[in-house]
């Protein structure tokens, strides 16, 4: 049965009706709770990057809908993530400040603003202080400069591309492909450490972010290549019915949304026919197990994977991001 074009504004109404709150109670914010129920603790911990995704889900809502209020709360949320930080924008890890960058970096460009904002630029000095020639290339992990990964340097590619440093987007590439790649699976690890031991965890999420760098990127052999990694992300990593994997909670509870985001530019791109039927299928598939995948915990809507006790922001802004992603590739409603 195909998937009703209110799955996507659902989703959108219910992770707003019960996870927004003030920021620090502060009129005029908004900050995403961490769990529903939320903590009875007022010191919880709030995941700075959970909030970027939360930013970037209510711009995926704002370009489906823009005669809607997401922009105005998308800015209530930019400056309840800058008060819950602590009146300051970077924190001590590049990974995070590199998603909320993309985020604020989309923020600015609805905003119709030539120059960026300083909360961007300041980020984005950041990212650039974390790519440095140890290593052989690639963007630090944190501020202890240990480790560099796919969860850095990817989005950091990314959010270069977008702000037309392309030079600096390629080189990126090319450190991940060069260090970061299985050419046995076709997909990216997780990073390396200092002394050169390669992590070779594989999560969806980074072949997400690699994939949205090589489009934006663009090009003849990153386009190519994106149309292969997209091919073994349907090979390796979705099931047989192409649905993702997904996880219930914590971080890993964001990693296949974020993977949907950039399979949904990737269907749109050039990538070829196969690859960018590759792409449909696997949100087609996913966004129907999310959206059938519904229930009603207590009157209140929650969608999968099922979990004991309160429910993870992390797990239901991957719904939404699945389901926003469908919406974009779909187009909006005749």
């Amino acid at each position: 049965m195909p998937i009703p074009h209110a799955a996507a504004p659902t989703a959108a109404a219910t992770v707003r009706r019960l996870y927004a709150r003030r920021s620090l109670h502060v009129p005029g914010t908004r900050l995403g709770a961490i769990a529903f129920p939320p903590p009875t603790s007022a010191h919880s911990h709030w995941h700075y990057w959970w909030q970027a995704h939360f930013l970037d889900c209510l711009l995926d809502e704002h370009r489906r809908a823009p005669t809607g209020d997401a922009l105005a709360e998308a800015r209530r949320l930019a400056r309840g993530i800058w008060l819950r930080n602590g009146a300051r924008w970077r924190n001590a890890y590049y990974d995070d400040m590199a998603w909320l960058v993309l985020a604020l970096q989309r923020l600015d460009a609805v905003n119709g603003r030539r120059r960026p904002r300083r909360r961007v630029r300041v980020l984005g000095d950041a990212l650039r202080s974390a790519h440095t020639p140890d290593l052989g290339g690639g963007v630090y992990w944190n501020t202890a400069r240990d480790f560099k990964n796919t969860p850095s340097t990817a989005p950091a590619a990314l959010f270069f591309a977008r702000a037309g440093d392309t030079p600096r987007a390629q080189e990126l590439l090319d450190w991940l492909r060069g260090r970061l790649f299985d050419t046995e699976r076709g997909l990216y690890l997780d990073g390396v450490k200092a002394d050169g031991r390669v992590q070779r965890a594989v999560y969806t999420y980074n072949q997400g972010t690699v994939l949205g760098a090589l489009v934006a990127v663009g090009g003849t052999r990153n386009l190519a290549h994106a149309a292969a990694l997209v091919e073994a992300i349907a090979r390796e990593v979705a099931g047989d019915d192409g649905v993702l994997p997904l996880a219930a909670d914590g971080d890993g509870g964001l990693f296949t949304g974020i993977l949907a985001r950039y399979l949904a530019e990737a269907a749109v791109a050039d990538v070829g026919h196969t690859a960018a039927t590759a792409a449909r299928r696997m949100l087609d598939a996913t966004a129907d197990h999310v959206w059938d995948g519904r229930r009603s915990t207590g009157g209140e809507l929650a969608f999968p994977p099922p979990q004991d006790g309160p429910v993870s922001l992390s797990s239901q802004l991957q719904a939404w991001m699945v389901l926003e992603a469908h919406a974009a590739v779909h187009g909006p409603a005749t």
